[in-house]
């Protein structure tokens, strides 16, 4: 059984939240508050219906005692308990600490890794199974920088994905995807192994991060189109170098002040990530989490277009449809992941 106290606790913070919205709260209140009480919704309704459930079934106990209504009692009792212990899971997982970022819109960076054109062709490829996902959940997906070689793969390209829940499940994106093909470069036919490295971090709101002016130098440079053809060059581009970290972002929209303001965001999310990273590494020092690593040099996925599938080596899960995957069909995966991740977090709080 679930302590109650645990419970109450939650429904009456979620009462509390429903009465401060009807105040009709406006500004920041009004963000803060929303926010929470549409996280605790999901958990309060699971909470409700194993409270609802657990009062049926000492109901029926009850009824026991009563000769007229035993025999209802005794014939609804198994079907009531058999119940409970989905329910009971159910509020368990509800119950799980989130990840405070999970909520938040994602920056989305994909690098080619080792196999040369073939691994830039590469990361172009995830960057559209990512932009197709995206379409499918019905989130918003922007590229903020792109670099592309001469045969239109990817050298490095940056994407802001926004919309609902968006960080709680592309986070398990980050590490690196290898790809196994015959590649449109390649005439004798071979297949060769190359690879791209994803990285998915949570945006940083200004809260998070204050950047002292003093520790940035802003270069502006000639923005090129791909390969450095097919685009008239302006002195737009913007590159930040965060003196401390050495971390270094450009952005070559067409407006410098918008890259500007893109650049300094990215830069944001970058620092607030390795800040992230840096409490992760402190706190799984003496265990190892079990989806992944958090580690981006960690190998998680194989790609095997001859043999049409895909392979997640974190959870040994292999699927026979890389079409509808590199389509954007990814759920199957994720859903597989983020359960994963569920297990082991109950495993670790002993549920």
């Amino acid at each position: 059984m679930i302590p109650d106290a645990r419970l109450s606790q939650i429904t009456e913070r979620f009462d509390y939240l429903e009465a401060r919205m009807a105040e009709g709260l406006s500004g920041d209140d009004f963000v803060t508050v929303s926010r929470e009480y549409a996280e605790l919704r999901p958990v309060v309704e699971v909470v409700r219906a194993y409270r609802a459930l657990v009062d049926e079934i000492a109901g029926a106990r009850a009824m026991l005692d009563d000769p007229e209504m035993a025999e209802l009692a005794e014939a609804e009792l198994p079907e009531l308990r058999a119940r409970l212990p989905e329910l009971e899971q159910a509020v368990k997982l509800a119950l799980l600490p989130r990840d405070a970022a999970d909520a938040r819109p994602a920056l989305v960076e994909i690098r080619p890794g080792t196999g040369g054109e073939e691994a830039a062709l590469f990361a172009g490829d995830l960057l559209r199974m990512y932009q197709r996902y995206a379409e499918a959940r019905g989130w918003s997906f922007e590229v903020l920088d792109e670099a592309q070689t001469e045969l239109g793969g990817v050298k490095e390209v940056v994407a802001r994905v926004a919309g609902q829940g968006v960080f709680a499940r592309l986070k398990f994106e980050s590490g690196v995807h290898r790809v196994q093909r015959v590649p449109e470069t390649e005439s004798g036919g071979r297949i060769h192994t190359s690879a791209a490295t994803v990285a998915v971090l949570p945006e940083a709101e200004d809260v998070d991060i204050r950047i002292d002016p003093a520790d940035i130098r802003i270069d502006t440079m000639r923005a090129s189109g791909a390969g450095g053809q097919h685009v008239n060059t302006t002195d737009s581009a913007v590159r930040i170098t965060h003196i401390p970290t050495g971390i270094v972002v450009t952005s070559s929209e067409k407006s410098q002040h918008r890259n500007r303001e893109i650049a300094m965001q990215v830069l944001k999310t970058r620092l607030f990530d390795a800040e992230r990273q840096k409490v992760h590494d402190e706190r799984s020092a003496d265990r190892k989490a079990q989806v992944g690593s958090g580690d981006r040099s960690e190998r998680i996925r194989t790609y095997n277009f001859p043999q049409g599938r895909m392979t997640d080596h974190r959870i040994n899960l292999t699927l026979y449809k890389l079409d509808q995957v590199m389509a954007g069909d990814l759920d199957e995966v994720i859903d597989a992941l983020v359960a994963d991740a569920q297990a082991a977090q109950l495993a670790e709080m002993g549920g």
